[in-house]
């Protein structure tokens, strides 16, 4: 069997993303280095916290943690925190114990530049929260893009409506300055938009079959995903949960899940649409010099393969 991929994961937990952690751990394909914390789902101290917090319940207090920005790109400190998705302690409300461990004391910029120099090609970062992080790390060094092996991240909506507004996903509308700088940054950049996951979805029954399993993880779970659901039943009207976060992990454990297309991604960092990720599929020479030209491109994923993806988690997270 190959060497696991090395991945690190910038994150701001979040329900989702404790799925895609606790995914991440299970998943034998990867070996998770660090968590780096930004903001979204909850602020960053609070997504600090809660990142220590279930690598103790996961017992892999070995994985160190770095603590991201607190302020966009631009320093921004009006920040967009979705605590009505997950609860203002991102965990459903469940006002669990203050972790024992600490971060380190590099920030999430730098401890992502260090580690990329260290393993340079080898490093895979999946990205589920605002790119505050990652464009702070490219300007922070400019070899990061290089160095680091692929970029996969969580964001943008590709033909298809928002979740923030109708132009806008959440992760590209939380700092979408940064979003423009790392999509054009030349890395090899891998997106998992709104198009996708909203194929993927854990269903009700699915949540029974979990609560009914012994494992750790399927326990824990059980406690926190009834806040999740329930925003998904007043906003939605669904019966299940989006898997967004899981569906980016399994995209880096597994590419061969999605097909992708490439091209070059720009994003509207201004007026009604900031926040818009949009796609140039780069089918068209136009004659004139655009903001599309001479810019790197990227992969998208264009399609799913959901019923694997919803059986791996299960399978996974059930222990």
């Amino acid at each position: 069997m190959a060497e696991p991929k090395k991945i690190i994961i910038d994150t701001d937990p979040g329900i989702d993303d404790v799925m895609a952690i606790f995914l991440a751990l299970r998943s034998p394909e990867v070996n998770v280095i660090g968590l780096t914390t930004i903001y979204g789902n909850v602020y960053t101290t609070l997504a600090t916290r809660n990142a220590l917090h279930l690598l103790e319940v996961a017992g892999r207090t070995d994985i160190p943690v770095a603590e991201g920005s607190h302020v966009s790109y631009v320093k921004a400190t009006k920040l967009r925190v979705a605590d009505f998705v997950h609860g203002v302690d991102g965990l459903g409300n469940q006002n669990f114990p203050q972790p024992k461990s600490k971060p380190i004391e590099k920030s999430a910029a730098e401890y992502l530049v260090e580690q990329a120099r260290l393993y340079p090609g080898e490093i895979t970062l999946v990205a589920l929260g605002p790119l505050t992080n990652i464009a702070l790390a490219i300007e922070l060094d400019p070899a990061f893009t290089k160095n680091i092996g692929q970029i996969v991240l969580l964001g943008g909506a590709f033909l298809v409506n928002g979740n923030v507004n109708p132009a806008s996903e959440a992760n590209i509308f939380g700092d979408p300055e940064a979003a423009d700088i790392v999509f054009t940054c030349g890395a090899d950049v891998l997106a998992i938009g709104l198009n996708v996951t909203h194929q993927v979805i854990l269903t009700d029954h699915d949540r029974d079959i979990l609560a009914e399993s012994n494992g750790i993880f399927a326990k824990y779970l059980s406690k926190i995903l009834e806040f999740y659901f329930s925003y998904h039943r007043d906003a939605y009207n669904m019966k299940g949960v989006y898997l967004h976060d899981p569906t980016t992990i399994l995209a880096a454990v597994n590419p061969s899940l999605m097909t992708y297309t490439e091209g070059v991604v720009r994003v509207q960092t201004s007026g009604i649409t900031r926040g818009l990720s949009l796609f140039f599929n780069k089918q068209k020479r136009f004659n004139e010099e655009t903001e599309w030209c001479n810019k790197p491109t990227v992969k998208v994923a264009v399609t799913v393969d959901a019923p694997e993806v919803v059986k791996l988690v299960m399978e996974r997270l059930m222990y």
